[in-house]
């Protein structure tokens, strides 16, 4: 690990979408102690959101020469609808040339949130969703293609009048559809898209005892911060992750509630 002043312990290359304004915010304050990041941004002109994540898993490869010759520990692609629309086989095969091009493990939301569920013993999963339809369409297969049972789906309503449906949502419709699904039966509510605010939903519902939770952007970084590839990470003591320990009172002081 080459010794930097900001990052010591590991630095995060981050590959984020075009206009998400949600993942650096959490991603810096989910952020252990001596770890840091730096971003790139995705980019496309494809005019419609399936095409421009489509689109993204075209440019991860060229995006990462934006890191140079920095010290990354591990590259991280913080969009999760992306794998969804390609699937599984293509995701491990991108996979396997982004480390290969750059000798760092490369992990995205999607892999990183499976690895979580697994963890977690997690076999049936309730769906907190921001997507529209033809992102759901192709989301429920993406997660049974890794032996989850998909039997909940719940989310906030789109802000079809904002500068983007997803990243304007507020947290406070996340949390009401998190209540909603912790009467699911199901093992645990993966919150999906790393557009959507999860940190302060998270923290409520374990002080309320809703069903463990876990979101892509909470998961992406408790494995990025393990710097290995995704099949091989281990526990890490993802409970604390899940429930705030490590980052509830750094979140209160970057982003204090309104």
């Amino acid at each position: 690990m080459a010794l930097i002043e900001y990052g010591s312990k590991g630095l995060m290359g981050v590959l984020t979408p075009q206009a998400n304004t949600t993942v650096e915010p959490e991603l810096w304050a989910l952020m252990p102690a001596h770890m840091s990041i730096i971003n790139a941004r995705l980019t496309s002109d494809k005019d419609t959101i399936e095409a421009r994540l489509i689109d993204y898993t075209k440019r991860f490869e060229s995006t990462a020469t934006q890191f140079a010759n920095a010290p990354i520990s591990v590259i991280a692609a913080a969009c999760t609808g992306a794998s969804y629309l390609i699937g599984a086989e293509a995701e491990a095969k991108i996979v396997t040339q982004m480390e290969r091009s750059y000798g760092v493990p490369f992990i995205t939301a999607a892999l990183a949130s499976v690895a979580a569920l697994r963890v977690m013993n997690a076999c049936k999963i309730a769906l907190l969703s921001p997507y529209p339809d033809s992102l759901n369409t192709a989301c429920k297969p993406y997660w049974e293609s890794f032996g989850f049972e998909v039997i909940a789906k719940a989310g906030p309503k789109l802000e079809t009048d904002a500068f983007h449906p997803i990243y304007a949502m507020t947290d406070g419709g996340v949390y009401r559809a998190y209540e909603q699904l912790s009467d699911s039966g199901a093992d645990a509510v993966l919150m999906l898209g790393t557009g959507m605010a999860t940190l302060r939903p998270l923290l409520a519902g374990h002080e309320q005892g809703l069903m463990p939770a876990i979101s892509c952007n909470l998961a992406l970084v408790w494995a990025a911060a393990q710097a290995r590839h995704w099949a091989d990470l281990e526990d890490m003591h993802l409970a604390g992750w899940r429930t705030g320990l490590a980052w509830s009172e750094r979140l209160n002081v970057l982003f204090p509630k309104k």
